[in-house]
């Protein structure tokens, strides 16, 4: 008589990405004081979470207005929160919880003048815009974060923009494009279309070409947002290409 062959079900892996793990990591980071031990904690332990947070508030709440690609807005909120790891208190809740709420007021707060089409909800987890309760200071704290990697990058590739491209043409398209990031302030229309037209009229170089070296300067600008992100700062003294 043949014997029947019990298969065992495999355990339903969990999908607790952000648990107490992720937690007593984020203590243990803002205890220690040795930025060494600091971003190691961080990379092993807290990256991986602050990522899939950031993607999960994305599309739970439907952040689909950005001008840009979603892994960049992606790489953006997680180095928000970064920036807001000294401010977690473990007495006053869930690290869950507190960064959900950073991440989602940092995406309805560069929502591209959209967040007004999305329902906030009400309830303790959520920012109440309609009162408006620190949203000011919120808003001040992604602008410094903004204005600081925007200027440790700008100093990086001034050190480097030669080493990295060696075509006059590429380094002329490149330079043109770090102009309109130091005249950032100064420019009312910041989309892409108007941004490559502008490139083409400063350097002469057809579309193609623009996007090529583009591509190549992202590889640099995510590089450099993690780097931030991990240390708060840019080795802008390094020289000659990191890929």
């Amino acid at each position: 008589m043949p014997v029947k062959v019990i298969k065992k079900k495999r355990r339903k892996k969990s999908k607790m990405y952000f648990g107490q793990p992720v937690q007593d990591a984020i203590i243990r980071y803002n205890e220690s004081t040795n930025p060494v031990v600091k971003n190691r904690i961080y990379g092993e332990h807290i990256h991986a979470a602050f990522l899939k947070m950031a993607e999960n508030l994305i599309h739970t709440f439907k952040f689909y207005y950005f001008d840009v690609p979603l892994e960049q807005v992606k790489h953006e909120v997680v180095s928000f929160m970064v920036l807001q790891i000294p401010k977690y208190k473990p007495n006053k809740g869930r690290a869950f919880s507190y960064f959900s709420i950073v991440g989602k007021n940092y995406l309805i707060l560069n929502n591209n003048n959209n967040y007004k089409k999305l329902k906030i909800h009400d309830d303790i987890a959520s920012l109440d815009f309609k009162r408006n309760v620190y949203s000011d200071d919120l808003q001040n704290e992604v602008d410094d974060f903004n204005q600081e990697f925007v200027s440790q990058m700008l100093d990086y590739w001034d050190n480097n923009l030669t080493n990295i491209f060696r075509r006059q043409k590429d380094i002329l398209v490149a330079d043109a494009v770090l102009e309109l990031f130091r005249r950032r302030m100064n420019i009312e229309n910041f989309n892409k279309k108007a941004l490559y037209i502008m490139i083409r009229e400063m350097t002469g170089s057809n579309t193609q070409h623009i996007t090529r070296v583009i591509n190549q300067m992202k590889r640099y600008y995510f590089s450099m947002l993690e780097e931030f992100s991990g240390t708060g700062g840019i080795d802008t003294s390094n020289t000659g290409s990191i890929f």
